[in-house]
């Protein structure tokens, strides 16, 4: 199921949600930049995050996490005892299944289900992973620019932009508890890319923005406190 990661120097990343999309994309190009990877995947099928570790062997290790289930995340922390990574990144997510409906109508279901997935589950698995993260490590989330309140002068996607914008408030206060500490955090816009969620009329490929999101992860290491940045390193209102 799973394949060790190599016993080397080289720096790690924890990737939550890699089987497939951005978060695939994310894993792969950290390989390619020399890092380890352990990424995480639901139990079942295999996954695009398998393929990696066929490639990259020992420099990848598969974990097994659905982070809406509590119990789960209880059993990767223990599985992870002792481990300590150079970035954390949470990058599962789900669109709304409803996404014409505003959050007037939508129904409690579709608005539970997202909320759960989107906002809630990522701190839990934050808080319950923070300690395996590095004094000066990094500590991110994949949000979107749909979760700017400040740029929000269309409406439409209710449900998932408030889902990424009480994300977005999460890590506000997460980085509040954090405040003198040399960690940097970040939440991230990847822009609109083609992807099974972002659909085939998203104007990015992930080649347009995934290497450019890595390379502002990377710029951010060693500068603590929380920014919103898209993936060309600009900030986003908030």
């Amino acid at each position: 199921m799973s394949t060790a990661a190599s016993g080397d120097s080289a720096p790690t990343i924890l990737v939550i949600g890699a089987s497939r999309g951005l978060g695939h994309a994310m894993a792969a190009e950290f390989l390619k930049k020399g890092w380890n990877v352990t990424g995480t995947v639901r139990e079942g099928a295999r996954t695009l995050l398998h393929d990696l570790a066929d490639e990259y062997g020992g420099r990848v290790q598969i974990e097994i996490l659905d982070i809406t289930k509590p119990d789960q995340i209880a059993a990767l922390k223990s599985r992870l005892s002792g481990r300590t990574f150079d970035m954390l990144f949470v990058n599962a997510g789900i669109a709304s299944r409803e996404p014409g409906k505003t959050a007037g109508e939508v129904s409690t279901d579709d608005f539970a289900e997202v909320m759960i997935t989107n906002a809630l589950s990522p701190m839990r698995v934050i808080k319950s992973l923070e300690r395996n993260v590095s004094a000066t490590g990094l500590i991110g989330v994949m949000s979107s620019g749909l979760g700017s309140i400040s740029n929000n002068e269309t409406g439409h996607w209710d449900v998932y932009r408030g889902s990424k914008a009480a994300l977005n408030m999460f890590m506000r206060s997460f980085a509040a508890g954090e405040a003198g500490r040399s960690r940097a955090m970040v939440v991230m816009a990847p822009g609109w890319v083609r992807t099974d969620m972002g659909g085939p009329n998203a104007p990015l490929a992930m080649e347009d923005s995934i290497p450019r999101l890595v390379e502002v992860l990377l710029a951010k290491q060693g500068k603590p406190g929380l920014e919103y940045l898209d993936y060309q390193g600009r900030t986003v209102p908030w």
